[in-house]
């Protein structure tokens, strides 16, 4: 049995994870190169909701695996002392052959645990199904075996789960960037009101609503676009793999410490995008 949050309103939120968390292929207009994402929307939907401040930090650095996230930013985040913190990783680990959702599961475990020790609410993602994405589909064993592990870890501690695998609407291509790895606007704007409903928050539920079809796609269009994803991201996703390189080699988080949410996030965010 899932417990749920052990409260309905957090002072402090800190996110962790990696480029899903960081937010990429979410333009933040007001920082140029950096990216808002839906931890950081996240964070104005618990700053709407609460009576007095809110402080957010996002740890998350595009790139890391697993191993990284707990070695590097959990310390960081215990530290901080948060009442709520997001823990999102492991996608990475599992585009790696031979990847070990097991042992990834006992690993996020052992973050969960001390996290709920200190007080806080953690709230999980399971990973998408990969089922419509050639090569990446490929994973969709290992990541239905860690999503099955990321339920039970919920119940046993109270934690709390964002459910991405059951999700209808996030099988729309349109809610994807064109490396077909990163939500577009709309997606991360969606999955900030699901995780914001999961904990309790009430939200505009139009997230829930498919877009309307579209035609489909040509044949020819369809090859052409599989060919340029291919050179475009899956070849330069592998030469960083044989050279030992990551995407978030030498980045820092974009916002390391809580800080409080400015006056004018937290007014009622956003019901569209």
């Amino acid at each position: 049995m899932q417990l749920g949050p052990s409260r309905s309103s957090w002072r402090r939120y800190v996110a962790l994870g990696d480029s899903f968390t960081e937010g990429l292929a979410d333009p933040d207009p007001q920082r140029p190169d950096e990216f808002r994402g839906w931890a950081d929307r996240l964070a104005e939907h618990l700053a709407a909701a609460a009576d007095g401040e809110v402080e957010y930090a996002n740890l998350a650095i595009r790139g890391r695996l697993l191993g990284q996230v707990l070695a590097e930013q959990v310390p960081v985040a215990l530290a901080a002392e948060p009442d709520l913190v997001s823990l999102v990783a492991g996608g990475n680990d599992l585009l790696r052959p031979g990847a070990d959702p097991d042992r990834l599961a006992a690993d996020l475990e052992d973050a969960v645990v001390r996290f709920r020790a200190a007080g806080a609410d953690v709230l999980l993602a399971t990973g998408v199904d990969p089922r419509q994405t050639p090569i990446i589909r490929r994973t969709r064993g290992r990541v239905a075996v860690l999503n099955a592990s990321l339920w039970s870890i919920a119940a046993r501690h109270g934690a709390v789960v964002l459910d991405q695998w059951g999700a209808g609407w996030v099988q729309d291509w349109r809610m994807w960037d064109s490396d077909r790895i990163h939500l577009t606007t709309e997606g991360h704007r969606r999955t900030a009101l699901a995780a914001a409903t999961a904990l309790g928050l009430r939200v505009v539920d139009d997230w829930r609503t498919p877009l309307p079809p579209q035609p489909p796609r040509a044949l020819r269009a369809a090859l052409a676009e599989e060919a340029a994803w291919v050179r475009g991201f899956v070849a330069p996703w592998i030469g960083r793999r044989l050279r030992g390189r990551s995407s978030g080699d030498g980045r820092a988080a974009k916002r390391p410490v809580p800080l409080a949410l400015p006056r004018a996030d937290r007014s009622a965010p956003e019901g569209g995008s």
